[in-house]
């Protein structure tokens, strides 16, 4: 089958368009045919190395973390899908691979695609969503009349979690430029920082909850804007020693995780709130109910620009502008 394929760790570097086996499909596995791709910072972060030390793939890689499509084939064991089905999925860790015309996916992994989407709004959903839906309702458990700021608003993962914060019934500020500021706002956003002339964080106080997605020193900014007992969540890093125990990693790299985040740990505690990192994990489970919320018009798909399969490296080098609104999205068929 075609595939993107990454061949070393390089920064800035461009996948290889050839040719790799398709994937072989285990009793738990749904073969899809990929329609369409999404794509995400992560894919860039992968392929420039910078989460080798915590997800140790083998190479050649076929990178691609959203897939969109049709099932082909099942497996032994699988009972929730038939061949025709419409799905969409974030495969998990080690299984990525939607940049390519075949993908096996786990049967928990994956859930029918909304009705009321295209393959490709649908493939624009998975990581984002679920990242949204693991920070605001699993680890934050944002709830009716609380406030949260999410940073980078008009980005994949911060137009959907403002859509869900918001049918959670929050106070939802954000930080983007002027010229995204009517996007933010129509998607629910009560606050709109431009974070290019406005400092968040001389602005913003008592605050619940911070989905942190930015680098630089944005993570040491927002802890002035919680109130005590206020969680502070990035998906951005730094990594925490809680993480670096979910992945089973060994003493070392469990060493460095702990060190890298021991500075904004140190400090979240000195305020009296909590610094955790969240890298969410792929559940179909949770896609259902993002699909119910998709279906009922709650919350709809943000997209910037989809591209065609051979594209899929200039799509790359788009994401790594910062200049997005929402998702890219790679079409295949």
């Amino acid at each position: 089958m075609k595939a993107f394929i990454l061949d070393r760790y390089k920064k800035k570097s461009t996948l290889r368009f050839g040719d790799m086996p398709e994937s072989a499909l285990a009793d738990d596995d749904v073969l899809v045919e990929v329609h369409a791709a999404g794509l995400n910072p992560l894919d860039s972060k992968i392929r420039d190395g910078e989460f080798k030390l915590i997800l140790p793939y083998k190479l050649p890689l076929i990178l691609g973390h959203d897939v969109a499509g049709v099932v082909v084939r099942v497996g032994a064991n699988v009972q929730r899908f038939r061949p025709g089905d419409e799905i969409y999925a974030r495969p998990r860790d080690g299984r990525i691979g939607a940049l390519a015309e075949f993908i096996a996916v786990n049967e928990a992994d994956m859930a029918l695609k909304p009705k009321n989407l295209t393959m490709e709004e649908a493939a624009s959903i998975p990581l984002a969503g679920l990242t949204a839906w693991q920070v605001l309702v699993d680890r934050a458990r944002l709830a009716k009349g609380q406030k949260i700021l999410i940073h980078a608003g008009s980005g994949g993962v911060g137009t959907f979690a403002i859509q869900l914060a918001k049918h959670l019934g929050a106070t939802v500020a954000t930080t983007t430029s002027a010229a995204n500021a009517e996007l933010v706002k129509n998607l629910g956003a009560d606050v709109v920082i431009d974070y290019k002339n406005q400092d968040f964080e001389k602005i913003l106080s008592d605050y619940d909850v911070v989905l942190n997605s930015l680098a630089g020193d944005t993570l040491q900014k927002s802890l002035n804007v919680l109130k005590p007992g206020g969680r502070l969540i990035s998906i951005s890093g730094p990594p925490d020693p809680d993480f670096a125990k979910e992945q089973g990693l060994n003493w070392l790299p469990r060493q460095v995780v702990r060190f890298l985040s021991f500075g904004i740990r140190r400090k979240a505690e000195g305020r009296q709130v909590s610094y955790s990192f969240l890298f969410m994990r792929a559940s179909g489970a949770q896609l259902s109910q993002i699909t119910s919320l998709i279906e009922a018009g709650t919350i709809r798909p943000v997209m910037d620009r989809v591209f065609p399969f051979e594209a899929a490296n200039e799509a790359l080098a788009y994401i790594e502008t910062g200049r997005s609104k929402g998702k890219v999205v790679v079409k295949l068929r």
